[in-house]
């Protein structure tokens, strides 16, 4: 008999992007199943708290995640320096896939003799809880490694302190808790498509779908210190009038802007930032400072690259 996997199961409590419908069957299936498994309220909090359970997992010779698309929960255990082997993990995406297939995934995996008592559904259910208000709704983007070049241009572009260069001078998440709620607009100016929200609720953004290659791919491609020097809106109507050629609508620095500059209003009204300094944002010179020292960091990474 074949060795029984190790399983992680997300509720996604705090968003709740996965139908409920499914959310529930696959944990009741798992309650009943006998299968030993790990149950989170929210895989994207652990991730962004580097949860030392995701490296116990990753290090599994066999694992089973139930949670969204294969490519967000790939960098969201990366965000815990938790590497995951394609050859030994299956992804059950709770997000497209109906209860029934998974369910169905879920009785084929083989059971050893010595495995766990059934649980009880309706305490763990409730045990699976959404943070209570007030406290950290984790929304926060996770980097897909293999499309990120390096170039620096979230960091440039996010305003509440997000991003950072580590030690090795390669881009990182370093305050995930100061992103805002429902904001992706750092995903929208990515060049490579290399920023996930996985909360959000478009593929292009959630990780759900890639850009493939060739022209679309480059007419997604955003050069911030252009977007944002000079005349920016007659910039932006002419990068509006070709955002049919982009790989999705999704990705769209105008909105982008917008909706930076929504969450910065938000904090004004919530006295968290004064208005003096918001109405002087995003002044040419401070987004161009702000260029020149992500490329500089950039440069500087790519270089210790080589």
């Amino acid at each position: 008999m074949s060795e029984t996997p190790r399983i992680l199961y997300c509720h996604c409590a705090n968003a709740q992007v996965t139908p409920l419908e499914t959310r529930e069957a696959v944990l009741r299936e798992l309650c009943a199943s006998g299968l030993p498994f790990e149950a989170v309220s929210d895989l994207c909090e652990r991730s962004a708290r580097r949860d030392p359970l995701l490296k116990r997992l990753a290090s599994s010779a066999r694992l089973v995640v139930a949670a969204c698309h294969p490519r967000t929960v790939r960098c969201l255990f990366a965000a815990s320096e938790a590497t995951l082997c394609e050859e030994n993990t299956q992804f059950l995406n709770l997000r497209t896939e109906t209860a029934e297939t998974t369910c169905n995934s879920l009785r084929e995996i083989p059971c050893a003799e010595n495995n766990a008592s059934p649980q009880s559904f309706e305490t763990l259910r409730d045990q699976l809880k959404p943070n209570p208000p007030g406290l950290w709704n984790p929304w926060a983007p996770v980097i897909d490694y293999d499309r990120c070049t390096g170039c620096m241009q979230c960091l440039s572009f996010c305003l509440f302190g997000v991003y950072g260069v580590d030690a090795e001078s390669l881009l990182e998440v370093r305050n995930p808790e100061q992103c805002k709620t429902n904001c992706p607009a750092c995903s929208r100016v990515c060049p490579e498509a290399a920023i996930l929200f996985p909360k959000h609720h478009a593929d292009a953004i959630n990780g759900g779908s890639t850009p493939g290659t060739g022209p679309a791919r480059e007419a997604m491609k955003v050069d911030l210190s252009a977007l944002l020097g000079g005349d920016i809106y007659a910039q932006l109507r002419e990068r509006n009038q070709s955002t049919q050629a982009r790989f999705s609508k999704e990705r769209d620095p105008a909105q982008a802007l917008a909706e930076r500059r929504k969450y910065l209003a938000l904090l004004t009204q919530a006295g968290d930032i004064p208005p003096e300094v918001f109405n002087n944002l995003p002044a040419p010179e401070e987004i161009a400072r702000r260029a020149a020292e992500a490329k500089a960091q950039a440069q500087a990474a790519l270089k210790n690259k080589k």
